[in-house]
């Protein structure tokens, strides 16, 4: 009885299992080339980042507002390596903006400009400083 038992209870389990492992052996729904373009897509799209927060804090205009607000341009502008996800995109948003209004023919900064700049060269440290 036991062994009737057992051998029941190892043949159900076998074919309990068979569904899952055809299951398994299905295809993947996303391919290789799809799955190497996201991620070529989203590197590209990180150094676009990158370079659009480098641009604003290679400015004359930057440094100086940096200089002033006593916070280290170069500790910045190495932080930015550092940063990736949300923050990067969120704090790169912020940069282009700074850089087209700069750029824009403003030959002076106002003060909404010269606090978006402090409050990026800082939330760049302080990213940086949590992780």
């Amino acid at each position: 009885m036991r062994v009737a038992r057992n051998t029941l209870v190892v043949f159900l389990s076998a074919w309990l299992a068979l569904p899952l492992a055809a299951q398994a052996q299905q295809t993947p729904v996303v391919d290789q080339t799809t799955l190497d373009q996201a991620v070529a897509s989203h590197a590209q799209q990180s150094d676009a980042d990158r370079g659009a927060i480098r641009r604003m804090l290679e400015r004359q205009q930057v440094r100086e507002i940096a200089a002033h607000a006593g916070v280290d341009v170069r500790r910045a502008e190495s932080a930015v390596a550092t940063l990736d996800g949300a923050a990067l995109h969120q704090i790169a948003e912020q940069a282009r903006g700074v850089d087209n209004s700069l750029a824009g023919g403003q030959s002076k900064v106002t003060i909404s400009t010269t606090t978006i700049i402090i409050g990026l060269l800082l939330l760049i440290l302080i990213i940086v400083a949590v992780h």
